[in-house]
Parts: C-alpha cells; sequence; structure tokens
C-alpha cells in the first residue's frame, strides 16, 4: 500500500534484473505445471511459491520493492498455466489413437493463440473485475498479504507464515510421506464422490470467500449430486451413469448461461465505450492515480493486431476456416470472463470445462475434425488459465499499488515463453515415453484430457445443457451466483462440501470473535484473512516443491 507513488515510474517495476529472474524461474515452473498436470492431474497455483521467491532473489541483488517483486513473480508463473492449458486438453489426441495427426507446430499454435487471446481479454476486462467488483480473488488476495507480511514482520508476519507453515508440513505429510489419505469420511453413495478433501488450501478458500456465494455452491452442489445423481435413480427416472451426464451437462450449461449472463448485462452496454478507450486498464491504459486518459491508438492497435493474429493462427494455421475462426475468438472472449468470475470468486479455474464447452459449440456447427475439437478446446483451455493467472495477478497489484501496465507486460513475457517450454516439455516427454503413457491407468493419467477426449462424441444430456444455459443467464441477471452454483452442480462433491466446511469456519470465528467484545469485526476479519492466507500458500508452495521434485525423479528414472 505504501508504493502506490511509485505507479508512475512502471518500467521500474519491470526491471532487467525482474524480467531475467522472471525468464528463468518461468522455464522452471513451466516445465514442473506440465509434468504435475499430466501427472497428478492437478495443477497448483505456483503464485505465493513465486511470490516468495522472486522477492527473495531481487532482494539479493538489493531490489526490495514489493511492486518489483510482484511483477517477477508474475513473469515466474504466468507459463504454467498455459502449461496447464495444453496438458488438461491435447493428451486427448494421443488416447483415441489420433498421435500421427499432430505435431509440434499445431501444438505450437495452439499455445499461442490461446496466449494471444488471453492477454486481449484480460486487457479489455481487468477494470470491470478488479476495479468494480467485489470478487475476493482468494489467490490473489494472499499472495499479497504474503508480500505485505515481508515488510510488517512482528505479529501480522509470525501469523501467516507460521500457518503457512503448518499447511506446509499437512501437505508434506498427506502427499509426500502418505501419513494421510486424501479423502476423509468418505461413504460409499453410488455416483457420489462423498467426502471431506483433506486439503487445507480448499479449507482456505472457503473461509476467504465465506457467506452467500459459498452456500450457493454447495446448494449446487447438493442439487446436483443428491437431487438428480441420487433422486433420479431413487424415483426410478434414470440409472446413475445416466444421471452423472445430466449433471454434467447442466453444470456446463450454468457456468456458460452465467459467461453468457455478464456479456448481455455488463459487457455489451459498455461496449461503445469500450471501443472508443473509456473503459481501460489503468496503465495499460493510464495510470490510476493520474486519470484513465483511455487506450492510446497504439495499444489499441496492438490489442486488435493480437487479436487478428490469433484469428489467423486458428484460421489458417490449425486449418478450421473463418467461420469457426472467429467463432472461437468471440467464445474465448465469453469464456474467460466466466473463468474471472469463478477465480474470482473461487480461486478455482475450470479451464479444460470451458474449453469443453466451445469445443462442443463447434462441434455442434461445424465438420471440424476430432483432431481439430481438441485444437479448439486446447486454445480456449489456454486462454482461460492464463486469464485466471492474469486476474488474480491483478488483484495482488490493486492490493500493493503495482501498476497494471508492468503486471500486464509482465505477464505477456512469461506467457509467450511459457507456450515455447510447455510445448517442447510435452514433445521430449512423448518423444521419452510414447503416445502410449497418457491416460487412466498409465504412466501420465492425464485426467482432464481423458474427460475431453469422452466427450468428443457429443453432450450427454443435450436438454440438461439447455436448461443450464437457460439458467445460467436467468440466475446472473437476477444478481444471484450462477458461476458458483453451476460449480458445485459440476465439481465432486467433496470439494463443495469442503469449501463448505471453510466458510462455515469464518462463520464461527466470526461469532466467537463478537461474543469475546475487544476488538473490531475489521481487525478480526483482517486477523482470519492474514491465517487463511497462510494456509492457502502454505500447501501451493509445498505442492510447487513437490511438483518440482517429481520432475527431477521422473526425468533421472
Amino acid at each position: 500500500m505504501s508504493e502506490k507513488g511509485s505507479r508512475a515510474s512502471w518500467r521500474g517495476q519491470l526491471s532487467p534484473v525482474g524480467i531475467a529472474i522472471g525468464c528463468l524461474g518461468c522455464v522452471i515452473i513451466t516445465a514442473s505445471s506440465v509434468y504435475t498436470a499430466l501427472k497428478l492431474g492437478a495443477l497448483p497455483w505456483p503464485t505465493i511459491f513465486t511470490s516468495i521467491v522472486a522477492l527473495f532473489l531481487l532482494r539479493a541483488f538489493g531490489h526490495r520493492s514489493l511492486n518489483e517483486a510482484n511483477v517477477t513473480q508474475i513473469v515466474m508463473s504466468a507459463g504454467s498455466m498455459v502449461a496447464g492449458g495444453l496438458a488438461f486438453t491435447i493428451p486427448g489426441i494421443w488416447m483415441l489413437g489420433l498421435a500421427d495427426e499432430v505435431s509440434w507446430v499445431e501444438m505450437l499454435v495452439v499455445a499461442l493463440s490461446g496466449t494471444l487471446l488471453g492477454l486481449v481479454c484480460t486487457a479489455a476486462i481487468r477494470r470491470r473485475f478488479v476495479d468494480e467488483s467485489d470478487l475476493e480473488y482468494p489467490i490473489g488476495t494472499a499472495a499479497a498479504e504474503t508480500l505485505m507480511a515481508t515488510q510488517t514482520g512482528g505479529v501480522t508476519g509470525r501469523r501467516l507464515f507460521g500457518s503457512m507453515g503448518l499447511a506446509g508440513l499437512w501437505c508434506v505429510a498427506r502427499d509426500a510421506l502418505g501419513l494421510m489419505p486424501t479423502l476423509l469420511a468418505q461413504l460409499p453413495i453410488p455416483g457420489v464422490s462423498f467426502g471431506i478433501y483433506n486439503s487445507p488450501q480448499m479449507l482456505a478458500v472457503g473461509f476467504l470467500v465465506g457467506g452467500f456465494a459459498v452456500a450457493f455452491w454447495f446448494l449446487g452442489a447438493l442439487v446436483g449430486n443428491f437431487g438428480i445423481i441420487v433422486g433420479g435413480p431413487a424415483a426410478g427416472l434414470c440409472d446413475v451413469a445416466t444421471a452423472q451426464g445430466i449433471v454434467s451437462s447442466l453444470g456446463m450449461g450454468l457456468m456458460m448461461g452465467s459467461g453468457a449472463g455478464v456479456v448481455l448485462k455488463d459487457i455489451l452496454p459498455h461496449a461503445a465505450k469500450l471501443l472508443r478507450g473509456h473503459a481501460t486498464t489503468d496503465d495499460a491504459a493510464g495510470e490510476k492515480g493520474n486519470g484513465a486518459r483511455g487506450w492510446s491508438r497504439l495499444e489499441r492497435g496492438t490489442l486488435a493486431l493480437m487479436v487478428a493474429a490469433a484469428a489467423l493462427l486458428v484460421c489458417i494455421g490449425l486449418d478450421l476456416g473463418p467461420v469457426v475462426a472467429v467463432a472461437v475468438v468471440l467464445l474465448a472472449f465469453v469464456t474467460t470472463i466466466m473463468s474471472a468470475q469463478s477465480v474470482g470468486q473461487t480461486g478455482i479455474d475450470p479451464m479444460e470445462i470451458f474449453g469443453l464447452i466451445v469445443l462442443l459449440a463447434v462441434a455442434a456447427f461445424s465438420d471440424a475434425s476430432q483432431v481439430q475439437l481438441f485444437y479448439v478446446a486446447g486454445v480456449v483451455a489456454v486462454a482461460c488459465g492464463l486469464a485466471g493467472d492474469v486476474m488474480s495477478d491483478f488483484k495482488t497489484g490493486a492490493i500493493i499499488g503495482s501498476s497494471p501496465r508492468a503486471m500486464w507486460v509482465g505477464q505477456a513475457i512469461g506467457a509467450l515463453l511459457g507456450t515455447v517450454v510447455a510445448v517442447a516439455v510435452l514433445c521430449t516427454l512423448v518423444a521419452a515415453y510414447g503416445t502410449g503413457a497418457f491416460g487412466p491407468g498409465q504412466l501420465f493419467v492425464s485426467a482432464q484430457a481423458s474427460v475431453v477426449a469422452t466427450m468428443v462424441s457429443g453432450i450427454p444430456s443435450v436438454p440438461g445443457f439447455v436448461i443450464g444455459l437457460l439458467g445460467g443467464v436467468a440466475l446472473y441477471w437476477a444478481g444471484l451466483p450462477a458461476m458458483m452454483f453451476g460449480l458445485g452442480v459440476y465439481l465432486p462433491f467433496y470439494m463443495s462440501l469442503t469449501a463448505a466446511l471453510g466458510a462455515g469456519v469464518k462463520w464461527a470465528y466470526e461469532r466467537v470473535c463478537a461474543a469475546r467484545g475487544g476488538e473490531t469485526a475489521e481487525g478480526a476479519e483482517e486477523k482470519g484473512v492474514v491465517v487463511a492466507s497462510g494456509v492457502l500458500g502454505g500447501e501451493s508452495i509445498v505442492g510447487v516443491v513437490i511438483a518440482l521434485a517429481s520432475v527431477v525423479s521422473g526425468l533421472s528414472g
């Protein structure tokens, strides 16, 4: 907060030393993320880890600016989400036995197209989803708390780093030493993954988000799992497999409808202002402290060229034609909005689901081949993954006063480098282990890509998807958290239940603090946010460290 005055010197926040450190870290983190996403079917957010590493390395060179550290960690972490977008989609091609139809050039085109679209879309929506909204962005908030605690020290620092250490030790005991299970209190309910996710991070997300949003999230989980998956077969309306198909289709429809609602209610009415440059990305368009001056012609032209380049890459590079290219660009804009909202509310970015939604839309009106449909999913997943990362980083910057221009440029540097690294690592793994190493029961389980592969044939329940689509628009228009409801319907029940428990802890904590008195509500809330941020960061950091160890041991083995 003390560095807001340094916004004018955005180039100082994007220093040559910071760029060099960021690029080196980007190579390592991106490579680790590819391996982790394929091997474990998950991708821990590296933001907290990279924030601390960036600050430590910069201080070794005599640089102590929190804003410079923030921008440096952005360069370091940007490639991880590009890696996730590729790893969560492209391996599905190999699972279907179509390995001969994809080359490294096409994978690079997919990654680059998604990166360009993700960067442009976040430039357009940053103000709406960071400055003008009350979205929590728990990952970005936790990163800001971590950076500020390194300067404030004292009780605040002890709270944050103490909770971070405890969560990290818990993660080591669970994942590295195998001393405790991943799921607790499991019940054998057909079709429902009932249990408590043994994850301090997920509890912290529920605590940070809390309130009505998590209640709606959990309501969606109850409706999807017990209302449809349990209730449908019990009433003799369908079997469990059919009910699961209805739930997945309904969840995707709700999320898509939520994104469409944002476009219809919040984006289109301001489109004319956006095109004239009155709605802007702050420093990508003028510093907040100096007044909004709108995008310059050069900046608007650069963003337009990036969109055109992405469309040409999809049209010519992937041979999808102009109609599909235009559809992908437009739907990428919608789904990145959905991604920004999802990450802002929950810290979860189901990027492969957004890619799958666009894949199904393209399949409905085009004659694209199966491989080309995977490319579509990959482009959108990369764009949405990057959007979630960018918007979280913008939230961090809004809290500590980093320049949006410096952050966006840092994202561009890291993401573009990440496209090359991610594709190179993916090709290396294929060359080393063969395409048969990807899929359920194989060396690289590639769980998300497996889901995409099974969905290429179409939506399991078209009526469920349509109902969800219309319902998502209606809920958002009514001012209700449609995205949260859709996530609850779609995500495994244990994740929703654990987030709800975290929100319950927050409710109980606030009541206890109010009963004790002697402390303002704001002070109690600040303590809770600091501890929850530390818990979230501890698991994130250890997850990245374990992932790095997996990469080293996997390559050496």
